[in-house]
């Protein structure tokens, strides 16, 4: 277990930067338009509580803890499912700090008691897997593994086990978390129906369950400005630039991205939630630089997430070969998609997505 633990706390700090998705979730609808509103940061001073997730080296011993093993393992280094689920370089610990641990950071353990939801994304109650399967499609360009498969039964495990773990130290239940089934795993917490200590179901009902302090990224007010690629270009060269390179693409070695690229082909594609600017102004502000958060001012995080979302990247999974059809359906939200930026419009000459590329090898 130690050395197991080790090997993979290495990965994980190395991969640990920016850019995954927040706003995207199943396989969408393509007739319904992007109506889906920017998750909302609750209220910590609600009441409700505030967990912090159990140390990894309390992941219990047997079948399920091997499956919380493996969804670690696969959090952090998502790199592994590259070219079955995986199209470009990006880890989900890339958009969800501290291996999904950190509040405020879209920390997994809030998903995972936000799901099943009604999402207007794509007009149906999603489960926490098809949620994850979203994350799959647009930020790791790639696509959804199938709910019943283990990749996803183990990324649930370890959702569920950081969620259970601290909501029983937060409420002084002793013992290892309760083993579930894997159909449990994959639906989510949000739900009647679903096993909790009797303790925590009262104090938690379900209507509250999407609630818990530390969810999603913290609401950044809209700049005294409007915000500009062009100055976000000089933040980007003064802040960003050490960790992820003069050109956006992060930096690797042996063959792996562990400083990940912001635009580009390896970067998430036109439809991932990051590519909004608002998005990405409220994560960069609380998170980076790494280490660094809540250092640059708000204007700031506004310009540098401007800069970093007018630059050319995969293509949206939905489009159907006209840009300015895709962009009045889906992108009615901060974004450049379909919009011209230094003489281009971004979109007709997007990198290829997941089928595309399929397609093409």
């Amino acid at each position: 277990m130690r050395q197991f633990l080790s090997t993979l706390l290495i990965v994980a700090l190395g991969v640990t930067l920016t850019a995954c998705d927040r706003g995207e979730s199943g396989q969408p609808d393509t007739e319904l338009p992007d109506r889906q509103a920017p998750i909302p940061n609750p209220d910590a001073d609600s009441g409700l509580p505030r967990i912090q997730p159990r140390p990894l080296e309390q992941i219990p011993e047997g079948a399920f803890g091997d499956k919380v093993k493996r969804g670690y393992q696969l959090f952090v280094n998502t790199q592994e499912l590259r070219g079955k689920y995986v199209g470009n370089a990006l880890n989900c610990v890339h958009c969800h700090m501290d291996a999904g641990r950190r509040a405020n950071a879209a920390p997994l353990w809030a998903a995972y008691f936000a799901y099943p939801a009604y999402r207007k994304k794509n007009d149906k109650v999603n489960s926490f897997a098809e949620r994850v399967q979203g994350c799959f499609t647009y930020s790791t360009n790639g696509a959804p593994p199938p709910a019943d498969s283990p990749e996803m039964i183990a990324i649930a495990a370890y959702a569920y086990w950081l969620a259970m773990g601290g909501l029983m130290d937060h409420f002084g239940i002793n013992g290892e978390v309760p083993e579930i089934s894997d159909t449990d795993l994959v639906t989510g917490a949000k739900r009647e129906d679903f096993p909790l200590p009797v303790d925590i179901a009262r104090a938690l009902p379900v209507d509250q369950r999407d609630k818990l302090p530390g969810r999603g990224y913290p609401k950044l007010d809209k700049p005294a400005r409007d915000y500009s690629p062009e100055k976000g270009a000089e933040v980007y060269t003064a802040h960003c630039m050490a960790c992820h390179g003069p050109d956006g693409q992060g930096y690797e070695a042996a063959g792996v991205h562990n400083l990940p690229p912001l635009w580009g082909k390896d970067s998430y594609n036109w439809g991932a939630g990051m590519h909004r600017v608002n998005t990405a102004a409220a994560f960069i502000h609380e998170n980076m630089p790494l280490g660094k958060g809540i250092q640059l001012t708000p204007q700031q995080a506004w310009d540098v997430a401007a800069y970093i979302n007018s630059r050319e990247r995969p293509q949206d999974p939905r489009f159907e070969g006209d840009v300015e059809a895709l962009r009045k359906r889906y992108h009615n939200h901060p974004g450049y998609y379909g919009k011209a930026v230094d003489g281009k419009v971004l979109g007709e000459n997007a990198f290829p997505d997941f089928k595309q590329m399929q397609q093409e090898n």
